[in-house]
């Protein structure tokens, strides 16, 4: 399979909301299982249609320990449909946003409803970094980044610093 280019901030697309996905077809499996493979080479633990510029709502994750091989899930236009509890997602990273981690506020329990990469209907309880992961890679079809959910400061911070990467390129 392809390993997909990664948009990074401050690429514009990756603010865009997502259309649902109307049809999974043979030429989508073909994107999940290349958006597969550009996550373990990045290496992450999830990847978004938007991340790789396609502006359809699906993200794929996999949170399984290294050690016990692969663990791939395919979610097809994803809803939380409620959240509970709070938890820090402590040093949380993105594909997208290169060299940059930071805490972020996240719900502890997350009820999702979804299809999987065959149309079958999904109705799962998320916990822990699960939860985590689903509720990072949903941002993302919002137009969300994580940096969108931590400190003013600390997002300037970042922000400067790309800016300043840009001009010496």
């Amino acid at each position: 399979m392809t390993v997909l280019d990664i948009l990074t901030y401050p690429d514009k697309f990756l603010k865009k909301q997502t259309k649902p996905v109307e049809n999974i077809d043979g030429a989508l499996q073909t994107v999940f299982d290349s958006m597969a493979t550009t996550m373990y080479a990045a290496p992450g633990v999830g990847l978004a249609a938007p991340q790789v510029g396609i502006g359809q709502s699906f993200i794929i994750y996999d949170v399984a320990p290294k050690e016990d091989g692969h663990d791939l899930h395919v979610l097809v236009n994803p809803k939380i449909i409620t959240s509970e509890g709070e938890i820090i997602s402590e040093n949380e990273g993105c594909l997208s946003v290169p060299e940059f981690r930071a805490d972020v506020q996240r719900a502890e329990r997350v009820l999702v409803e979804g299809v999987d990469r065959d149309g079958n209907p999904l109705r799962f309880e998320a916990e822990g970094l699960l939860a985590i992961v689903i509720q990072h890679e949903l941002d993302h079809l919002n137009g969300t980044l994580f940096i969108d959910r931590i400190s003013a400061l600390k997002r300037q911070m970042y922000k400067r610093r790309v800016k300043k990467e840009m001009k010496q390129q």
